[in-house]
């Protein structure tokens, strides 16, 4: 298994690298926007991207099925798979802001054990492979040691369905509770969450392929990454609840008993 990783880990960022290119040049060069069928915008970006980082994929670990925003997936029964969002953040990225990202992650019997976030025009690369610590363009990295509620800094991403039920009232709480909440969002908080520079990240509304890469990342930085109701991370995913030990055990808590309420 430690082969397979290894050169999993260096197909990732390869391919990783390859769709930075793509993205940088549309990015100088401006794109089309197509509307989805859900509503959500797609380019020439997002699609040449994952083309690419499919090719690389599927010839470094022919084994492994693949699971795509914008080409679906091919077998998501094998014993590998990967999970690949080739522009996350597209809306960012037609909006000309910098918060989006190329999201890599590889599961192992449905186990998340690998991730590569590449946000090149943000500036960033982080990656992860399960027992071997986080890394951004490097360096390790590892989340702060924050224990009170009352120093912690907070972010949020996309938080529509939470509005809509008990948990709303207790972000508020969190919130008044906190020194600090932003909503940096996308790729972004989670990669600060990873190095220090933030405590607990919440969002409601997102897809297994937006954070697979994150979780690792997260949880090799010694936090703590999980659905909102503290349950395990699987395809049909669609919140998350990530930070510190001490900071997301008190998160989880107030929010498992909203939901119950």
């Amino acid at each position: 298994m430690t082969d397979t990783l290894d050169k999993a880990l260096s197909a990732a960022r390869d391919a990783a690298g390859a769709a930075a290119e793509i993205i940088q040049h549309y990015w100088r060069a401006g794109v089309d926007v197509i509307t989805k069928g859900d509503d959500t915008p797609v380019t020439v970006a997002d699609r040449e991207s994952e083309l690419a980082i499919r090719g690389i994929l599927a010839a470094a670990l022919p084994e492994a099925g693949i699971y795509g925003e914008e080409y679906g997936a091919d077998d998501t029964t094998r014993e590998w798979l990967w999970l690949v969002d080739p522009l996350d953040g597209t809306k960012s990225f037609v909006r000309r802001t910098p918060f989006f990202s190329t999201q890599i992650a590889l599961m192992h019997h449905g186990e998340l054990v690998l991730g590569v976030s590449s946000a090149p025009v943000y500036g960033e690369r982080m990656w992860a492979v399960k027992g071997r610590g986080a890394w951004l363009d490097g360096e390790r990295v590892q989340v702060a040691g924050t224990q009170a509620l009352a120093q912690a800094a907070l972010s949020t991403g996309n938080v529509k369905t939470l509005t809509a039920d008990a948990r709303w009232g207790v972000l508020g709480e969190l919130i008044r509770e906190s020194n600090r909440i932003r909503g940096y969002g996308d790729f972004c908080h989670y990669h600060l969450l990873a190095r220090g520079g933030l405590d607990l990240v919440l969002e409601s509304d997102v897809s297994i392929l937006d954070v697979a890469a994150l979780a690792v990342i997260v949880r090799e930085a010694g936090g703590v990454f999980t659905q909102l109701d503290g349950g395990a991370l699987g395809l049909a995913s669609r919140d998350v609840l990530a930070g510190t030990p001490a900071i997301h055990a008190t998160a989880l808590e107030r929010l498992r008993g909203a939901t119950i309420a």
